[in-house]
């Protein structure tokens, strides 16, 4: 998910960043590198690129390692990614190292009627050519606003704290990652699946678009208020995406599928359960969006959730549908669902956090889980 220019020139979490726990970010030694491409026999005929990430246990173990709470707590929200890593990014000058420019941070020419300015290399941010790129963050870090703690779960809110407890508390983690030498959080969720080992994620959350895969790439699920991991952390084994993401970025295929390596013998689906996904789902309807949004007015230290109706992308850009939701950077590849039992927490994801169009920021869009989400999901649970 990306933010638009006055949330992003607002963004406190850059407070630290000559920290040496952001400078010092580097992804350790190198994780196993082996894309694989395996044909789909779907209707879409889309093709699965997978990564190998933390394959040993020595690996999983420097993974594991590498989040200091230092480290955690200086993660940024993966919408400045590009902001901090980019060519002209701020880590990039202040280090001296150069940074793989992503053609997910150049306007689309050719694009009508409304012009793609991919900001944040690994988020698809769409925003008007005439709105300026920000030259500044603020580096203070902001409350959790009074107004968004909920006193129930309500039918309709586009950010309230989610405080009924239930799967999805349990279910829904914080993802840590690096990406371009600096460290970045994302939202995830685990699903149902045969080795059950399976989270869903946000395509940007794993792999910048036609840009590197993150490294040191681990769940959190359940986090707490203060950092707590009450249910410990994983690192993933391999990842995966479908190869329109992998080769131009494209929104309708921002999906990635992590399988998780266990935690202490045991797999995550067995120590938080999982949610139930639906692939080709009737459109609108009903959807419960959850996450950990990072960026003002939220803090990252709360689950959130945002509920509506949802909507088809009024714009034509996309078959993604919207989602009334004002959560920020942060909340990328936290789980859409629908028929959510607000009791036990429980539902079917149908979609999840992916981008906003810049002169609606009060409208989150999430990709629609066709044939191809489908390929990708079975793919990964027989990882």
């Amino acid at each position: 998910m990306t933010l638009s220019t006055p949330l992003l020139a607002a963004a406190p979490l850059l407070a630290g960043l000559l920290g040496p726990a952001l400078l010092g970010a580097a992804p350790g030694p190198r994780q196993a590198d082996r894309p694989v491409t395996t044909p789909v026999h779907a209707a879409e005929h889309v093709r699965i690129v997978e990564h190998v990430a933390a394959r040993t246990s020595a690996e999983q173990r420097r993974v594991l390692d590498y989040w200091t709470p230092e480290r955690m707590a200086r993660a940024l929200p993966i919408g400045l990614l590009d902001l901090v890593t980019g060519d002209k990014g701020l880590l990039g000058g202040l280090t001296g190292r150069p940074a793989t420019p992503s053609t997910r941070g150049m306007p689309d020419e050719a694009a009508a009627p409304r012009a793609k300015t991919r900001l944040a290399a690994s988020n698809a941010l769409r925003r008007p050519r005439e709105l300026p790129v920000p030259q500044e963050v603020a580096a203070s870090k902001l409350p959790m606003p009074r107004h968004q703690a909920a006193a129930g779960p309500k039918a309709t809110t586009i950010g309230s704290r989610w405080d009924a407890g239930g799967a999805v508390a349990r279910t829904t983690g914080r993802v840590f990652m690096t990406v371009g030498g600096a460290d970045f959080v994302c939202s995830a969720s685990t699903v149902r699946s045969a080795n059950r080992d399976v989270v869903i994620t946000a395509g940007h959350c794993v792999k910048d678009g036609t840009g590197q895969w993150a490294a040191n790439w681990t769940f959190v699920p359940g986090y707490g208020t203060r950092g707590q991991q009450p249910y410990g952390r994983y690192a993933a084994r391999r990842m995966f995406v479908a190869e329109p993401w992998s080769r131009e970025g494209d929104d309708d295929h921002d999906v990635a599928m992590v399988a998780l390596a266990t935690s202490g013998g045991r797999h995550v689906a067995d120590v938080v359960g999982a949610q139930e996904i639906a692939f080709n789902a009737p459109r609108g309807g009903q959807a419960f969006g959850f996450g950990y949004p990072a960026d003002p007015p939220y803090n990252g230290g709360h689950l959130v959730y945002c509920a509506g109706r949802l909507k088809d992308d009024p714009y034509g850009q996309t078959r993604d549908q919207g989602l009334g939701c004002d959560m920020t950077a942060g909340s990328s590849g936290g789980p859409w669902m629908t028929s959510f039992d607000v009791v036990t927490g429980k539902g079917t994801i149908t979609s999840l956090s992916s981008f906003k169009y810049s002169d609606d920021p009060r409208t989150m869009y999430g990709p629609y889980l066709g044939d191809a989400a489908k390929a990708l999901f079975t793919t990964a649970e027989r990882a």
